[in-house]
């Protein structure tokens, strides 16, 4: 008998000893009702990270994530639902995605912060009011602002299963979310309420004055504060822009090489040069800049593949080519069908606000180019269940020149030889099918006619 316990004794602390490997992931999982998608999305914020969650018939779906410990959007195709993920989490999403709202409901373990983020919301629009919050007053605005802060505030404060670090760190989120706001007060109050000079007193925006624009921690932490030392670099390029007569991009990236913080420095660089490459009026400049000072080779091997990509479509390279596209007229165009004739190439799409401001300007320059040399082309790229929208705006707003329906959406061959990552996008191609600008200027500015008149249009 003391023998086997003896033995007992010894299995018991050899199992004690024996390593524990840690958890370095989540588990997921959930069932959606009335769900026709098939995958989920998940997205980090910073669109950084893309994944699928693949969905059963039935509606349920399981994974496990080894993500970094952050905020991500978990998204069917309709309904965007906002989690935390962290190490060791293993909760589950359920809903009906046509009563997405009034059915949501997440539990397990971990879930405590996931729930706050979506009371958070719910507290904010409670306390922001039925009417346009913009629309209000500066004084008032400001104490309803400061009300949701306080509010906030005491709420993560109170809560248990969410432990002190993460407090701590929400409530400067807080705090700097309420300091965004108030930074955003004139153009937005400027634009819902139709006033053209919006003014503040001193004091309005005096709380700003204390921020250190250097904190690692809360930069990786808070899309606030990342948004305000973003606007603040911005505010400091556009300074610079103007004193040195440069472009505004150039005048980010030099801008923001001297800041301090390789980490804060690395991901304004790439968060500006990841769509901004594809824009720029100095291709060879942007790049060198970027380069110079950007530390992190993953993001400097991302931009080195989109500089070869687009030194592809540099001006005088032959212009990559769309193959019988849909044309609203009837039958299907080419690029090679407008040979010996300028081309202006406009991309859009049906649900893309800017593309539909610049379409009063197009019509005035179509009309003002008739019988010219040239052809005025719009490549829609709207997903093909929106193919019958494209034809009824294309009727209802009276669309001039070629209209086109792209093959794939973004993923044409066209768009992806491009590089267009953004819209609108507009095109000049000669009557030879060489590129003459890959980042034209929009109908809307002049610079567009001063480009016309150069090549005597």
């Amino acid at each position: 008998m003391q023998k086997a316990l003896i033995l007992s004794g010894l299995l018991i602390l050899a199992m004690g000893c024996k390593k524990q490997t840690p958890i370095d992931y989540a588990v997921l999982s959930g069932k959606i009702s009335n769900f026709e998608g098939g995958v989920l999305t998940i997205n980090s914020m910073d669109r950084k990270l893309t994944d699928t969650i693949n969905v059963s018939e039935d509606g349920t779906f399981k994974d496990t994530l080894r993500l970094a410990p952050s905020n991500y959007m978990l998204y069917d195709g309709k309904n965007p639902t906002l989690i935390h993920l962290n190490t060791g989490n293993d909760f589950t999403v359920n809903y009906d995605a046509k009563d997405y709202k009034n059915s949501l409901n997440i539990t397990g373990v971990g879930a405590e912060i996931t729930n706050y983020l979506h009371d958070k919301r719910n507290i904010e629009q409670k306390l922001q009011g039925e009417g346009n919050f913009y629309l209000l007053e500066a004084d008032e605005y400001k104490q309803t602002a400061n009300t949701i802060k306080d509010s906030l505030t005491a709420y993560i404060g109170s809560l248990e299963g969410i432990s002190e670090d993460y407090k701590a760190l929400e409530k400067r989120n807080i705090n700097y979310a309420y300091l965004a706001t108030l930074n955003k007060y004139k153009p937005y109050h400027s634009y819902y309420a139709k006033k053209q000079d919006v003014e503040v007193s001193e004091s309005f925006l005096s709380e700003l004055d204390d921020i250190n624009y250097n904190n690692e921690e809360d930069f990786n932490f808070s899309e606030n504060y990342k948004g305000l030392v973003t606007a603040h670099y911005r505010d400091e390029a556009s300074k610079l822009a103007e004193s040195d007569s440069i472009k505004q991009d150039i005048a980010f990236l030099k801008t923001v090489a001297n800041i301090e913080s390789e980490t804060i420095k690395n991901n304004l660089l790439f968060q500006l040069a990841q769509n901004g490459i594809t824009y720029t009026s100095d291709l060879q400049a942007f790049y060198d800049l970027f380069m110079a000072n950007s530390t992190n080779e993953a993001d400097k091997e991302k931009i080195t593949e989109s500089y070869n990509k687009l030194k592809a479509v540099a001006k005088g390279s032959p212009s990559p080519k769309f193959v019988d596209y849909e044309n609203y007229a009837g039958g299907t165009t080419s690029l090679d069908d407008l040979k010996g004739k300028y081309v202006y190439i406009d991309v859009w799409a049906t649900w893309c606000g800017p593309c539909k401001a610049e379409i009063p300007f197009l019509k005035e320059v179509e009309e003002k180019y008739h019988g010219k040399n040239i052809e005025f082309v719009s490549i829609s790229i709207d997903r093909a269940r929106d193919h019958e929208k494209w034809k009824a705006m294309v009727a209802d707003k009276e669309l001039k020149g070629i209209q086109l329906f792209a093959d794939n959406d973004w993923n044409s061959k066209f768009v992806k030889d491009y590089l267009i990552q953004g819209i609108p996008r507009f095109i000049l191609i000669d009557t030879e099918g060489n590129i003459i600008n890959a980042n034209a200027p929009r109908p809307s500015s002049p610079e567009l006619i001063n480009l016309f008149d150069e090549y005597k249009i």
